[in-house]
């Protein structure tokens, strides 16, 4: 489903993200944006996809594999059993989790989401329902959320954990179908007569303790598209999660009804606590609506050895802008390789991400979605402070940067580069356009910001 063509159903969802959850645990329009409001100012996450799915990295019994890394189990038609044996393989003994919360926070990001426990049924924690886990069943037997979580807490960002509801690991839940040759055709899973109750314990005791022992602010659910899975399954564990942990938020994943890959919330679907498209950004954003955007760096979500399509660090500045100016936040994500390390050319990106936002960062956090979109560039606003900031992509080669004029008197712009220095603005109020006079070269190929403050609203 095209976004483009779908003005009306986000619009929908707006309402039902705000409706739904409430009738799930009831809380007024005036918590729900307390709760919410972290959240809102952060704009920038790590999205973290680790799992035993590293260790073949892409790769099954010496063939690539198509698709996805962290899919390898489905798209490989690989059983139980031998997928098992990646755990004892599994051996993350350059794991660090403060290098990695550090990384993450001087790229400017205020949270971390990272699978707890994917597709494929294993644990990144230690699950105390089950031995499937990393503490039990690999060499390296020792919790890894645990670390991460203590690690967030300590340099003041967000720890929230990815949660799948389809699982190919466990009995309850089965293969769709079996191949000719005898091997199982995993996605989307058939649940086994009479188990289903089974199945939802056994998240329940995993959610349970993420949300009691290790502090998760977000739970982040994902493999929703079961026909045996329902809208009343995602309302009673939605209320049930939130009456363990109010502050808790919870994304629209959680429910039925999703709008393909879009991430968006269909009519009359539970629709959770914010939206999800995944891989691009809504053509004009989605007022109303809480949303964000997770994207790869390269093609792939967990580490695949053959994937060297990166993005360029211009593309991924410009879709933070992108998604900010539009009112979302972007959940980067990065695949850490079997030997616990991130891989360089993400950590590279990340780095060179972090520069440009220790300047700008200001334009990014605690910002919202601004009205319009100029050809040279994105805007996002801090409308409480009187201020917009203007992202220039395409540097004016005449000196002067034209805005559609906004309520209220220009009363100063400059170049947060030069904080101290006063760029002229032209215009008054109800004049046709603003422009502003600015430097013959831009500070910035990627993206140079101007501070634009306005007398009045």
């Amino acid at each position: 489903m095209r976004l483009e063509s779908t003005a009306a159903v986000l619009l929908v969802a707006g309402t039902l993200a705000r409706g739904a959850g409430q009738e799930a645990f009831s809380e007024s329009a005036a918590e729900r944006d307390a709760r919410m409001q972290w959240w809102r100012d952060a704009r920038f996450g790590m999205f973290i996809h680790w799992g035993i799915y590293a260790v073949p990295a892409g790769v099954y019994k010496g063939q690539a594999v198509d698709g996805i890394g962290e899919w390898i189990m489905n798209s490989a038609r690989i059983p139980r059993d031998e997928y098992e044996q990646f755990a004892r393989e599994f051996n993350p003994s350059l794991y660090n989790a403060d290098e990695w919360v550090a990384l993450a926070k001087q790229a400017g990001m205020k949270y971390i989401v990272i699978t707890s426990k994917h597709h494929d049924g294993f644990a990144l924690f230690d699950a105390k329902n089950s031995r499937y886990d990393v503490v039990d069943a690999t060499p390296y037997g020792k919790d890894i959320l645990r670390p991460l979580s203590d690690a967030c807490a300590r340099q003041g960002l967000k720890f929230c954990t990815y949660h799948s509801i389809m699982d190919w690991h466990h009995p309850a839940q089965l293969p769709a179908k079996m191949t000719e040759d005898g091997r199982p055709v995993w996605n989307p899973t058939r649940i086994a007569e009479g188990r289903k109750p089974e199945f939802i314990d056994y998240m329940k005791g995993h959610l349970e303790q993420l949300v009691r022992e290790y502090g998760t602010n977000v739970l982040w659910f994902d493999g929703e598209w079961l026909d045996w899975w329902t809208d009343q399954d995602a309302r009673d564990i939605y209320g049930w999660l939130r009456a363990m942990n109010p502050s808790l938020i919870v994304n629209n994943r959680i429910g039925t009804g999703r709008g393909g890959m879009g991430g968006f919330t269909q009519e009359g679907a539970f629709a959770g606590d914010f939206g999800t498209p995944e891989q691009e950004i809504p053509d004009t954003g989605v007022p109303g609506l809480d949303w964000e955007s997770c994207m790869t760096m390269n093609d792939t979500w967990g580490f695949k050895s053959q994937d060297h399509n990166w993005k360029s660090t211009e593309t991924l500045v410009r879709n933070l802008i992108d998604i900010a100016s539009k009112g979302g936040n972007y959940l980067l994500n990065v695949g850490p390789k079997p030997d616990g390390t991130i891989p360089e050319a993400s950590v590279e990106r990340l780095r060179e991400v972090g520069r440009w936002m220790a300047v700008n960062g200001a334009a990014i956090h605690g910002t919202r979605a601004a009205p319009f979109r100029p050809a040279w560039g994105r805007i996002t606003a801090k409308p409480a402070e009187g201020k917009l900031f203007l992202h220039v992509f395409d540097w004016p080669a005449d000196g002067r940067l034209v805005l559609p004029a906004v309520p209220g008197r220009p009363r100063r712009a400059y170049l947060l580069t030069q904080p101290g220095t006063a760029l002229k603005v032209t215009g008054e109020p109800g004049a046709a356009d603003w422009v502003i006079s600015i430097p013959a070269s831009t500070p910035d190929p990627i993206a140079a910001v101007i501070a634009l403050e306005i007398e009045g609203s």
